[in-house]
């Protein structure tokens, strides 16, 4: 019996690759229930389980006392000295091994179920340490099953899931695929540990480019921000701690073999790699691209960049559906705003024009502004945002209040108006220009249209889109005639050197 018992421990050893004192620990647990099952619940028990031999020992142990008040832990001193010797005294502990043949079935079943639980649970702690030490790391599993959108994947020794939402759009996943996945979240839940995996996380295209670049594994390059938008288009700025390594280059990898394996993994999602930047005008500048950005202008208290293109290259900084500009805006954790040079210019314009000055706002006399001056405040938009406290530290409370209330009024109206005039000025502008269609300039390829700044354009909104015939305002010429085919009348004539 006691070889069985060593021949299991080790099988559930190898298993369930548990440590064998916690075997051990979980059988003489499981020896202790089945006797108090026979013997008592308040039964003191002991329980040993030799690891070299096998030997089971269970022993039941008392305490010698002059009156017996309860009968499963203590025992009298007469029982005592007639069952071991008049040495016994009081306050000693007695005990006698219990034969394991007496416990009975039903005993021997809690001993197993207490077996089994103890191993289950030691099991599950140690895969939630495992896991847990393992969270932001790449896993490779096989796809169980996938149910209602989530994906269940068996990692070996305990089976992940994948919501949906940690999914790239459009990928198809089926049973038996294996699939690399980044661990994001290790729970321990009553049912034991659950591994939650992600394919859309911005860690899984960091931790990819780590696997396929021996510069970032080696600390020469490094990622510093990364923004996904899963399956479609990436950006990720990185960073060189040698001036003789080029991170971009690194990353791209030769004729592309890095980043192409990356893509490759991603289901296609192309990945922009741009070279990173404390300055923020830099970095904005760096993230629009392919764009060539003309001008910035940042808001830092805001944490605003209002970025002007070039007409020609604001479909390009917004990109299709908006992708390019919102990946720049995640890329540097800035808000932008694009303006094309265009727009730029008519805002500026108008507002230089229509700005009304602090002391051209009603109730502003030149002893006020002189005061206002001297807290900073020249506009009447700085007048409107300023704290209250702050106005009433040099005016008293009626006036601060007053003039605080038509600044903001003022600015209210002074804003909209403004914003009607440039949308005004705008839409003049586009209708003086020249027609979108130049007959002149087509080809048989164009397909009626003059170029991609002009499909850019009407997919902004800048130009509305024809809804009728382009030409028919252009005259109709009539057929030209067939001309006769010409003839050399020298075709056929040898001429002399």
């Amino acid at each position: 019996m006691d070889h069985n018992v060593l021949n299991a421990l080790t099988e559930i050893v190898r298993e369930k690759n548990i440590d064998k004192a916690i075997i051990i620990e979980s059988l003489e647990a499981g020896l202790q229930s089945a006797a108090r099952k026979k013997l008592g619940a308040e039964a003191n028990i002991y329980a040993k389980v030799d690891p070299v031999t096998g030997d089971m020992t269970v022993e039941m142990v008392k305490t010698v006392v002059e009156e017996l008040d309860d009968p499963d832990t203590d025992i009298s001193l007469e029982e005592a000295q007639l069952e071991f010797g008049d040495e016994v005294g009081i306050g000693d502990e007695v005990r006698w091994e219990l034969p394991l043949a007496d416990f009975g079935r039903n005993a021997i079943l809690v001993a197993k179920q207490i077996l089994v639980q103890k191993v289950r649970e030691a099991e599950r702690a140690q895969i939630f340490e495992e896991y847990k030490n393992r969270v932001n790391e790449i896993i490779v599993g096989t796809v169980q099953q996938v149910d209602r959108g989530n994906v269940l994947v068996n990692l070996g020794r305990t089976e992940a899931m994948m919501p949906f939402r940690e999914q790239i759009r459009g990928e198809k996943l089926h049973q038996g695929k294996t699939v690399r996945c980044f661990i994001i979240e290790v729970l321990d839940n009553a049912k034991g540990p659950q591994v939650i995996l992600s394919r859309s996380h911005p860690g899984f295209l960091k931790a990819l480019f780590e696997q396929e670049v021996p510069e970032i594994q080696e600390k020469i390059v490094e990622i510093k921000a990364v923004a996904r938008e899963p399956g479609t288009r990436s950006k990720i700025a990185v960073v060189s701690n040698d001036d003789r390594v080029d991170p971009v280059g690194s990353c791209v990898g030769m004729k592309g073999s890095r980043v192409q394996a990356v893509t490759r993994e991603l289901s296609g999602e192309r990945v922009d790699i741009v070279p990173w930047s404390a300055e923020p005008s830099l970095m904005i500048a760096r993230a629009l691209s392919p764009a060539i950005v003309s001008n910035i202008i940042l808001h830092r208290d805001r944490n605003e960049a209002t970025v002007v293109v070039g007409d020609d290259q604001l479909s390009k900084a917004i990109g299709k559906e908006g992708k390019n500009v919102r990946l720049a805006a995640k890329l540097t954790e800035w808000k932008i705003d694009l303006v094309s040079a265009r727009e730029f210019g008519i805002r500026q314009r108008v507002v230089d024009e229509m700005s009304m000055k602090l002391s051209e706002m009603e109730g502003v006399t030149p002893e006020l502004l002189v005061v206002l001056e001297t807290l900073g405040i020249d506009t009447i938009d700085e007048l409107a945002e300023v704290p209250y406290a702050t106005l009433v530290q040099v005016l008293d409370e009626d006036t601060a209040e007053t003039l605080q209330s038509t600044a903001q009024v003022t600015s209210d109206e002074l804003k909209k108006l403004i914003e009607k005039t440039i949308t005004e000025e705008l839409a003049k502008e586009v209708a003086a220009e020249k027609p979108l269609f130049d007959e002149s300039a087509l080809s048989d390829s164009d397909d009626g249209i003059e170029s991609d700044e002009t499909l850019a354009a009407f997919e902004q909104g800048d130009v509305p889109m024809p809804t009728s015939d382009p030409f028919a305002d252009f005259p109709k010429s009539e057929p030209e005639a067939e001309e006769e085919p010409k003839v050399n009348p020298f075709a056929n004539t040898e001429l002399d050197d």
